[in-house]
Formats: C-alpha cells, sequence, structure tokens
C-alpha cells in the first residue's frame, strides 16, 4: 500500500498535464486553421501553426519523459529502503546471536559438549556476516574500472568448487548438486567467474523445494561459446518479473514476509560482470514448468 500511495501522486500530476497539453495543443490547432482558411495571409498563419505544433509536442514528450523518470526514481528509492531494511537484518540478527552466545560462556558454566555448539553456532553467524560483507563488496567494486588481471580459466574446476562451498554453506550434501560439466576454457579473472557462480548456486539452494535439487551444465557450441545452465526445483519466476530480478536492490515480493535472506545485489552482481566478460545472461523456466534455470554464455578460448 505505501508504494501505490508514493506513486499516485506522480502518476496522477503526470497525467492530468498530459491531458491539459493535448487539450491545449488540439484547440490551438483547430482556432488556427479556422483563422488561416479565413484569411488572405494563410501562409503566416499555416507556419505559425506548424511551428507551434512542433513546441507543444515537445512540451508533451518532456512532460511523458519526466513522469516516467520520476517512476523510476520513486520506485529506486523504494528498492533501497528495502535494501536497507533486509541489510540492517542480515548485520543485527548474527550481531545479536554472537552477543547472547558470548554473554552466556562468560557468566554461566556450560559443559564441554555445549561449548562446542555454541562455537559452532558462533561461527555459522560469523560466516553469515562474511557472505554478507561479500556481497557488498563485489557490489561496490562493480561501479569502479575494471582491474586487469584476466587469465585462462577452465570453467569446469570454478564451478565444482562454487557448487562445494554452496553445500558447505547450507550444510547440504554435495549429491544435491548435479554436475554435468564439458571441459571449457574461458579468458576472464577467476575471481569474476567465482562471484558469478558462487551467486547463482547460492540463489539456486536458496529458493530450490523442500528438498532441494540443483543440476548445473557447461557445453560449448559450434560459435566459440560456452553455455552455463544452473537449474533448481523452486516455485520458479513469473514470466512477467523475470527482466525485474537482475535489477539492484530488486527482490521479488513483500520485505516483511520473506522466508530467505538476501539483500537484492546478488542477480545484479552476476549480470554486470556476464556482460563485462561479454557474455549474456538468460532465465527461463524447466520444460515441466517447475523450477528456474539460468543461462550464462561466455566466450570461449579456442583449443
Amino acid at each position: 500500500m505505501v508504494a501505490r500511495r508514493s506513486l499516485r501522486l506522480p502518476i496522477t500530476l503526470g497525467v492530468v498535464l498530459i491531458v491539459l497539453v493535448v487539450a491545449l495543443t488540439v484547440g490551438w490547432v483547430i482556432v488556427s486553421a479556422s483563422a488561416a482558411l479565413g484569411s488572405e495571409h494563410s501562409g503566416v498563419y499555416w507556419t505559425l501553426l506548424a511551428i507551434g505544433t512542433t513546441f507543444f509536442v515537445l512540451v508533451l514528450v518532456g512532460v511523458v519523459l519526466y513522469l516516467i523518470l520520476s517512476i523510476k526514481a520513486i520506485r529506486l528509492n523504494q528498492r533501497q529502503s528495502n535494501f536497507i531494511d533486509a541489510v540492517t537484518h542480515e548485520l543485527k540478527s548474527p550481531i545479536a546471536s554472537l552477543k547472547l552466545y558470548v554473554q552466556t560462556l562468560n557468566r554461566h558454566q556450560v559443559t564441554p559438549e555445549q561449548q562446542v555448539d555454541f562455537q559452532r553456532f558462533m561461527l555459522e553467524d560469523l560466516k553469515r556476516l562474511d557472505h554478507l560483507i561479500d556481497h557488498l563488496l563485489d557490489a561496490a567494486r562493480l561501479e569502479q574500472a575494471e582491474v586487469d588481471g584476466a587469465e585462462d580459466v577452465a570453467l569446469e574446476q570454478v564451478v565444482t568448487e562454487s557448487a562445494q562451498l554452496a553445500c558447505e554453506r547450507y550444510h547440504l550434501p554435495a549429491s544435491i548438486v548435479e554436475l554435468r560439466l564439458e571441459p571449457a576454457t574461458v579468458h576472464a579473472r577467476p575471481a569474476d567467474l567465482e562471484i558469478i557462480f558462487r551467486n547463482l548456486l547460492d540463489n539456486a539452494l536458496k529458493y530450490s523445494g523442500e528438498h532441494p535439487e540443483v543440476e548445473v551444465e557447461t557445453k560449448t557450441n559450434g560459435n566459440g561459446r560456452v553455455i552455463a545452465t544452473v537449474g533448481d526445483n523452486g516455485p520458479g519466476i513469473p514470466a512477467k518479473l523475470r527482466r525485474k530480478i537482475f535489477g539492484r536492490f530488486v527482490r521479488l515480493g513483500s520485505e516483511l514476509e520473506r522466508k530467505t535472506a538476501g539483500t537484492g545485489l546478488g542477480l545484479y552482481i552476476v549480470r554486470m560482470l556476464v556482460r563485462r566478460l561479454g557474455g549474456k545472461i538468460l532465465v527461463h523456466s524447466k520444460s515441466d514448468g517447475k523450477g528456474t534455470v539460468f543461462e550464462v554464455e561466455l566466450p570461449a578460448v579456442k583449443q
């Protein structure tokens, strides 16, 4: 409801201005045309009519562009607000948890078994903080000029390591991710490829069904390109929202009703890095209509 109220005023104002400009233009054209037809100096009137109509059209285009830019700015502010809420929650939750465990260890006698459990929980909270900070740093680096350091990288090795790390993060067996990898080499910074597939696999595991099933496949085509797909068995993404998910700070649904943590930066980072490497990324549903498949196309190094 907040989003609708905040957009209602600029949309209403813009529509009213457009209607007024159109009405004024039409009325002025009718009056000028009538005067030109009944005047001895019709050429002057027709010239003024053409010039005036041109200016009215420019004003109309300006009003429409201003309305579009205003709506985009408001939506960006809303996404930034959601991002701040998400990051605040992601920071406060593990910090509060760490504080509780430390206070418990300092003020109470606990058994060695409990100490081991507390240490494991604290380590998980630290990993959660580290993952969040990596996300923010990755997004910040995208705003900087591209740093040289590209080399020939074996894509199957990067994907395998990323899958192992993602499964460890969610405490899932490695068998959850089915790998079908053809050998392929990509000229890129290893860190960029790791960020791409780390985010895609993290996203797949996070939004999969109750029993996650993730499939990753890499293969080369005849055009010197390598195609990597990451599919899950989650609820999928509506077709009309698939382009929006790559926007900065975008997370689908209501921020107050989310069951999964996130900042809305992962897929934005993936898209920017894929474009920087000269590739493209697409998203579609599986053939059976269940789950989501992300398809990354990158230029391959000729062997």
